[in-house]
């Protein structure tokens, strides 16, 4: 067993793809005593692992994607007990149906009823790969279709994790292509040795990049065609340069939706004026706020930013979504409704009180291109008006009742010889 899978990596690896998955299982050590001290205890219990395995997905249906929706699975069941370090790889597939649903929804015209398509979808923080994932398969259900897609990711075992999710999904080599680098630096060869005139632009873009990563920018970076016109993220926080370079890479006619923590929304300094910027320029079409405690990598609450670089909107939608959850054990949770819901609002750009609601450049400019959620969408429920005069008149007649009562009790102690109250 131990030489067959070796043989079996190697395969793969070396001569089943043109160099798609070459490394693939480089970080895989079979000959581990994690396995077993002896050769023939690591053949023993991998063998038992394969035959498991084996037996578990006998009864499943050769015309589902049986091997690629277990990949899942455990990634996802990994996730959420390896705590805060998933944040590095996975997004919650409820997260990922949103953006999914929203930039599938942009693929497809409402005027023809064309079927969706999307040539080419990127994450340039793609983790696992469950996200472009879920794009992709969705598109198919929906008989759309998906050109090609594209990730990038830092980490060499996630980047590892993202190509084997693309395998165990029968992906053929000619349908992705995963990078392994730094977005920050913009790494990718591809991208990086275009001119900008004539850079790759994408169609739809997902992402959740790490929240407010600590980074280095540099003179060199200042002068990158991606920020010398917005100016640098701050060190503090990357969030807007990972946004940024998204947005680079956005089609004129394509959909960016890119998750974030909220401090993007209002944080002073060199994130506002990347904000007025990009306000002025019309790139912000909608702001999603989801409820806390969603992700397994931080309990706080986030926000979903949908960018666009030709607009018909001159306003900015707001969706306060963060009272609308069913709460979990260890995480909270988004029911379909509440899926549908925040899509149906975008997708008709549905105002509702102390839900949503459509803001003017002019009103978004009196508050200092603030962009926090509150300040729009109040989910505050007002309470009623209090008529004081009517509360004095009840008020007066509880006394008055009060008196005769306490009368009619100090006749009974009276006639009783005892002391009056």
């Amino acid at each position: 067993m131990l030489q067959t899978l070796q043989d079996g990596f190697r395969y793969i690896e070396n001569e089943s793809f043109d160099r798609t998955f070459k490394g693939l299982f480089s970080e895989i050590n079979l000959n581990s005593e994690k396995l077993g001290k002896t050769q023939e205890e690591r053949n023993d219990k991998l063998c038992k692992i394969v035959r498991k395995i084996a037996e578990g997905i006998a009864d499943f249906s050769t015309d589902t994607d049986t091997l690629g929706d277990a990949y899942e699975y455990l990634i996802g069941q990994f996730a959420a007990g390896s705590g805060k370090k998933a944040g590095e790889f996975y997004t919650p597939q409820q997260i990922s149906t949103i953006l999914s649903r929203i930039v599938i929804l942009d693929s497809q015209s409402p005027e023809t009823g064309d079927k969706p398509k999307l040539n080419k979808v990127l994450d340039f923080a793609c983790g696992s790969g469950s996200l472009l994932i879920n794009v992709r398969n969705r598109l198919m259900k929906a008989k759309g279709t998906v050109g090609k897609i594209y990730g990038q990711e830092k980490n060499i075992t996630t980047y590892n994790l993202a190509r084997m999710n693309m395998l165990l999904h029968g992906m053929k080599d000619s349908e992705f292509e995963i990078f392994h680098g730094d977005t920050l630096l913009n790494q990718w060869e591809m991208l990086k040795e275009m001119n900008p005139a004539k850079k790759m632009e994408f169609d739809a873009i997902v992402a959740n990049p790490p929240f407010s990563l600590r980074w280095a920018p540099t003179d060199a970076l200042a002068e990158d065609f991606r920020f010398k016109s917005y100016g640098m993220a701050p060190k503090s926080a990357a969030d807007f340069a990972f946004l940024l370079h998204g947005l680079h890479f956005l089609s004129q006619e394509g959909t960016m939706a890119i998750i974030l923590p909220h401090g993007v929304l209002f944080r002073g300094g060199a994130e506002e004026k990347i904000r007025t910027k990009l306000l002025n320029d019309n790139n912000i079409d909608t702001i999603i706020g989801l409820p806390s405690n969603l992700f397994y990598s931080t309990g706080i609450p986030v926000c979903i930013l949908v960018l666009k670089k030709c607009r018909r909107a001159d306003d900015v939608l707001f969706i306060n979504a963060v009272e609308y959850f069913e709460k979990g054990k260890r995480q909270n949770v988004l029911l379909d409704e509440h899926i549908d819901r925040i899509v149906e609002t975008y997708k008709f750009r549905k105002e509702t009180e102390r839900y949503s609601r459509k803001v003017s450049m002019e009103e978004i400019e009196r508050n200092g291109y603030n962009l926090n959620i509150s300040r729009y969408v109040n989910t505050a429920v007002e309470e009623e008006p209090v008529d004081l005069g009517e509360v004095n008149k009840k008020l007066m007649e509880i006394n008055d009742k009060i008196k005769e009562y306490s009368d009619e009790h100090n006749a009974f102690l009276k006639e009783l010889g005892l002391p009056l109250i």
